[in-house]
């Protein structure tokens, strides 16, 4: 018989969220929230670390389950500071943890190609991640964080609409599934056929992870945005 799933709730035990989904450990750094919650709730752990309760079940939801929508009532309990926090830190997350590790890896199957695949393997990777920090990292915490931090203060600009938002995401699925071919079906059986599994698994970890980002953004931060805008029209 199946287990039955641990509901998304302030009072659910924050440990058996964990063990229900493992994706969900991943957020934890950048919560702030540190191991060691024994049998607590999640409202008592999210309270011992300073953490927006109804901000962390939200973006777990979305994590767990990608086709979770919260609603205009849920949207008003999210304090923008808090979510800009978590934008944030997981920014940070991505770039100075996740590319590394890949990259370290990666970098050991390219030299291990040779000149027939090494190159076009390094070429897509390096396509993939600058399509991400483009986004990420130029066009969001130059661009997009400032303009929301703006209207925080009670600032109002004409010069940007969060509706522009959606229109900047980064479309990267065709250099993922061209450099995912590359290490999948095109290489040689006997380079690093072990290392090219486990790296590939955390190439589709990372971008998985990317999308829930997205929609997080989507579904939480964009609605949000509007209605700060909205308030000062």
């Amino acid at each position: 018989m199946a287990k039955k799933k641990t509901p998304f709730s302030k009072d659910s035990k924050f440990a058996e969220l964990m063990t229900d989904d493992r994706r969900l450990l991943q957020l934890l750094p950048r919560f702030g929230i540190g191991l060691g919650f024994g049998d607590r709730s999640v409202d008592q752990v999210c309270g011992m670390n300073q953490v927006n309760a109804d901000l962390f079940l939200m973006i777990c939801e979305i994590y767990s389950d990608g086709s979770f929508r919260p609603g205009k009532h849920e949207l008003q309990l999210i304090d923008m500071s808090d979510l800009l926090s978590y934008l944030k830190a997981s920014h940070q997350y991505y770039l100075e943890e996740r590319f590394p590790h890949i990259e370290e890896h990666l970098q050991r199957i390219i030299n291990a190609c040779g000149q027939k695949y090494g190159p076009m393997l390094s070429h897509f990777y390096s396509e993939y991640k600058q399509e991400v920090m483009r986004h990420i990292k130029y066009y969001e915490e130059e661009v997009v964080f400032p303009y929301i931090e703006a209207l925080l203060s009670g600032q109002r600009t004409d010069s940007y609409k969060i509706d522009e938002f959606e229109h900047n995401h980064t479309n990267i699925q065709d250099v993922l599934d061209d450099m995912m071919n590359i290490l999948l079906k095109y290489l040689p059986g006997d380079i690093l056929p072990k290392e090219r599994i486990e790296i590939s698994y955390d190439i589709m970890e990372l971008s998985d992870d990317l999308n829930r980002h997205s929609l997080i953004e989507e579904r939480i931060l964009i609605p949000c945005v509007e209605s700060l805008e909205n308030a000062q029209l």
